[in-house]
């Protein structure tokens, strides 16, 4: 630590110690006039002597015996527990009259898939040039990469791609010499 740094942090600690004395650290170990504050910061609000007393007792609890507490006043005023999130709590009120609704209604038909897995499962060696630069456009790959990418067939090409460009993709890559699957 150089000269001035050291000057500023003993003329720091000198202000913050209670005491002249510097060989005495304990004002910085322990948070005592922090803790003093805080807890005279609340003495402003004048309240009852019960309540001040039940305040007294539960700050002097540890953190199992507050669980317990809680439980028990949960239990013992019929308090439900609630979700994390205060708009999660109206969603269970709706839900009986969403399943009623469901119950009537007849299941409706599987629906189409609309997104489409493709995956490249094999190629002419004759065209193994025209697929490679089709999969370089197609996936942006580099042309090294696209290279180990057709040889390594069968290999996922695209996922979650429209049925009409997964259809145009196909069409593309039959006309090259390669065979191409949709999932």
């Amino acid at each position: 630590m150089s000269v001035p740094c050291r000057y500023a942090a003993r003329s720091c600690a000198r202000s913050l110690r209670p005491s002249t004395s510097f060989r005495v650290a304990t004002p910085f170990l322990q948070n005592t006039t922090s803790t003093q504050r805080r807890h005279n910061s609340t003495d402003t609000a004048p309240t009852s002597p019960k309540i001040s007393g039940i305040v007294d007792q539960i700050s002097q609890l540890t953190l199992l015996e507050t669980a317990d507490l809680v439980s028990s006043l949960k239990s013992r005023l019929n308090i439900p527990d609630l979700p994390v999130g205060g708009f999660a709590a109206a969603a269970p009120a709706a839900a009986p009259a969403v399943a009623a609704e469901e119950a009537d209604e007849p299941a409706p038909a599987a629906q189409e898939k609309t997104l489409f897995t493709l995956k490249l499962t094999a190629f002419d060696a004759s065209a193994k040039a025209k697929v490679i630069k089709e999969v370089k456009n197609l996936l942006g790959l580099s042309l090294v990469d696209s290279k180990k990418f057709v040889e390594s067939a069968p290999k996922t090409m695209k996922e979650s791609v429209p049925k009409e460009e997964a259809e145009k993709i196909v069409a593309t890559m039959k006309e090259l010499g390669a065979t191409v699957v949709m999932d």
